[in-house]
């Protein structure tokens, strides 16, 4: 006697919030097909699949239980059995999620059908299992409605005449319809009802389903718990809850990136009300679950001319009980560096979330920085107060700042203090489908900073504009094709009068590899002996390109080429000069990005010569 499963002719599909149950019976079964097999272990498993094009077996085989009990060498007859019996409903399942109603099923466990075996009666061993499936005419749809629809809901494609009948499109689509509705602001919307039959003469499927709308809503109040630090007046401000507004499911994601931003929290759970006030009012319930307030982080790189960076920081995320965050950071670079001294940073920032808005942060910002250069030494101090507001979502932030900086220069012509009054504004449009490791997306920065200068310092503005693009192919993104463009200039004041810290360097990691670390510069100050003290230049334009390859697990290559021009003036004229350089990586991907290894060299111009090597956390851009 033969056991078998198929699909009966005329089903009944119910689609609520389980999603979508098709009810099955059986009928006779014949039949034998070509499949593919294993036979590594002590269970040969093979599946023998009609009408297949490769793209169902590797479905059925990855989601089959046999499959995962075979792997995880659970081979006894009661282990293979058991997975042989679950394994009918899955194969059923994934049948039907590509319009194959009229199935037939054998699991053959040494030639005896699985599901015709008790399930106390499993042989001691099973040596060879063979799944034979004939898919049958995949089916389509001879109507597919459902209503009433909210405006501007974006149905499924294949929920249509024609189109494959699968389970998963209906689904789809009654999601979707669910969502147009609460998109247009019923958050009680759902699915009232469906009449769906498959029709085995005709090979077709005949889908109704029935919306529910429900009434219009309105938020409510917003119930917070779990907090402990936090102040609840505070917590509230930086939630930002929509009290008042009509129901809009962006609006709680909202609240919810609000609260993941501040860095307060290590778990948001947002809940809606079951049920709704008078006047269709929902309440909302928040709760939430602090971290740990302080943390701790260090990083580094390292180049065989730049010598060495070390940075470290220390972090108090909720300083004050009002999600105020206080962060000091400290970074040593220019470690064994070939033409210049060692480099020391110390910097004190503290952002107040939710300042005038839920999407603005105030900031306050302190620096010191000691810079030990081939030509000059500095020293700065700088005090910032500005704001950072976000427009959309993570994507688009603003920020603007008013800054007094005053910086002491020693070079062969003696001491110069330079003191600046300015106001930095940019703008980042950051669209990476990851920052650390993007594939896909691009970066847009606009940075300008107008100053007025004091005593021997000059005014004017300094303009920076950076792009950066990224696009992958072949499967799984394995190459990825970057670029990056960088432009700035100053404006207004001479060589002379303008802050070193504004002038722009080109070579190194930042951005031409392969030459030495800011080697490229201007010397278009004279010293006292008549000769040029080099600085940086008025005016910069870089190019870098790479392609990444992962090659195999986490290893990757990459293949790059950088190219940089500096201008003696601002606006881009007066003298110039340009180097290039090229070279070739390895990524090894780390939970925290790639760790990254580069070797480069000089490819054109007169700044450097052998080869760079570069050792970092994440892509060079």
């Amino acid at each position: 006697m033969r056991a078998y499963l198929r699909a009966i002719c005329v089903a009944s599909i119910a689609i609520g919030g389980a999603g979508v149950a098709l009810a099955q019976s059986s009928s006779p079964f014949s039949g034998l097909f070509g499949g593919s097999s294993r036979s590594d272990g002590p269970v040969s498993l093979r599946f023998d699949i009609d009408g297949d094009d490769g793209a169902i077996e590797r479905q059925i085989r990855n989601g089959s239980l046999l499959t995962s009990a075979l792997d995880e060498d659970r081979t006894s007859g009661q282990d293979v059995l058991a997975a042989a019996r679950g394994d009918y409903a899955r194969i059923l399942g994934s049948l039907y999620d590509h319009g194959y109603y009229s199935v037939d099923v054998s699991i053959l466990l040494d030639g005896v059908e699985a599901a015709a075996i008790a399930p106390l009666d499993a042989p001691e061993q099973i040596s060879d299992v063979v799944v034979i499936v004939d898919t049958g005419p995949q089916f389509r749809f001879s109507r597919a409605d459902i209503a009433p629809v909210a405006p501007e809901t974006e149905l499924p494609s294949g929920y249509a005449v024609a189109e494959p009948a699968s389970t998963g499109t209906i689904r789809s689509a009654a999601t979707a319809g669910v969502e147009g509705w609460r998109n247009y602001g019923h958050a009680k919307a759902d699915v009232a009802g469906q009449q769906i039959t498959a029709d085995h003469r005709a090979n077709s499927v005949d889908s109704r389903v029935g919306l529910d709308p429900g009434p219009a809503v309105t938020f409510g109040k917003l119930h917070i718990s779990g907090y402990e630090r936090m102040s609840l007046r505070r917590l509230e401000k930086i939630a930002g809850f929509p009290e008042g507004q009509r129901f809009d499911p962006e609006k709680v994601e909202q609240v919810r990136r609000r609260l993941r931003r501040s860095g307060v929290f290590s778990a948001i759970t947002l809940e809606e009300s079951e049920t709704l006030h008078p006047g269709n009012v929902m309440d909302v319930n928040l709760a939430v679950v602090e971290q740990k307030p302080r943390r701790i982080g260090a990083g580094f790189e390292i180049s065989t001319t730049d010598g060495a960076m070390l940075s470290a920081y220390w972090m108090h995320r909720n300083l004050l009980g009002g999600g105020e965050r206080l962060r000091i950071d400290g970074k040593v670079s220019d470690i064994g560096a070939d033409n210049s001294g060692r480099d020391e940073e110390i910097t004190l920032r503290i952002d107040r979330p939710a300042t005038i808005t839920p999407d603005t942060t105030a900031y306050t910002l302190l620096e010191a920085i000691r810079e030990r250069e081939e030509d000059y030494d500095s020293d700065t101090l700088g005090l910032s107060l500005g704001f950072n507001h976000i427009f959309v979502e993570d994507e688009l932030t603003a920020d603007i700042a008013i800054q007094y900086r005053v910086s002491r220069v020693t070079d062969a012509n003696g001491r110069t203090d330079f003191k600046v009054l300015a106001l930095p504004m940019d703008v980042t449009w950051d669209k990476r489908d990851d920052q650390n490791n993007a594939k896909r997306g691009f970066y847009l920065l606009g940075d300008v900073t107008p100053f007025k200068g004091f005593d021997e310092t000059g005014s004017g503005a300094r303009v920076l504009g950076e792009g950066r693009a990224y696009y992958s192919l072949g499967e799984d993104d394995r190459f990825t094709l970057a670029g990056r463009a960088q432009f700035g200039t100053v404006l207004g004041s001479g060589i002379e009068e303008t802050p070193r810290d504004y002038l722009f360097y080109s070579g190194g990691g930042g951005t031409v590899r392969g030459q030495p670390y800011q080697s490229l510069g201007s010397y278009a100050i004279s010293g006292p002996d008549g000769t040029g003290i080099k600085t940086g230049g008025m005016s910069i334009a870089t190019l870098s390109a790479e392609f990444r390859a992962q090659v195999r697990g986490n290893i990757g290559l990459v293949l790059f080429a950088d190219y940089g021009e500096l201008w003696d003036d601002g606006s881009w004229s007066g003298g110039s000069n340009s180097h290039a350089g090229a070279g070739v990586g390895i990524r090894y991907d780390t939970p925290i990005g790639p760790l990254r290894f580069d070797v480069a060299g000089p490819v054109s111009g007169d700044t450097g010569e052998g080869v760079q090597l570069y050792l970092g956390l994440g892509q060079a851009f």
